[in-house]
């Protein structure tokens, strides 16, 4: 899993498991001793863009509140920017992003959890075509 993939599946995780994994690799040593934190978490306002599903050109939408924070361990950096307000679940993101740079192991169990986020994402996805399709217009072709 390439990084970015990995920073927007971390970005839209359930929080609760990624401070729960955050607070599992915290628990090793040398984790703990080689974590600095670059920039605390920070609460802003960034600018939302979404593509229209027609013609598929971006818009922007309005401004949206996020959090970012960045870390690093041992020189491997890492950075998460989640939706909302919660500062401790960016900095656990932002940590989990660094692990993952930092030891394969400990990459492997942040791409479990991206792709359990993924599965939702999806599975959420498909939740709502099927809902919309309910209200599909066909239309016969008259000769």
């Amino acid at each position: 899993m390439d990084r970015n993939r990995r920073t927007e599946l971390l970005a839209a995780s359930q929080s609760q498991e990624v401070r729960q994994l955050a607070e599992t690799f915290l628990s090793e040593r040398a984790i703990a001793e080689e974590l600095h934190v670059i920039c605390p978490p920070e609460i802003g306002m960034i600018m939302m863009q979404v593509r229209e599903p027609v013609c598929r050109e971006r818009f922007h939408l309005g401004e949206v509140v996020v959090t970012r924070a960045e870390v690093a361990i041992a020189g491997f950096r890492g950075w998460a920017v989640r939706a909302g307000s919660d500062r401790e679940t960016a900095l656990a993101a932002a940590l989990l992003d660094a692990c993952a740079e930092y030891d394969s192991k400990m990459a492997n169990q942040v791409t479990e959890l991206c792709d359990l986020t993924a599965q939702r994402i999806a599975a959420d996805e498909r939740s709502e075509w099927q809902e919309l399709l309910a209200t599909a217009v066909a239309f016969e072709e008259l000769d």
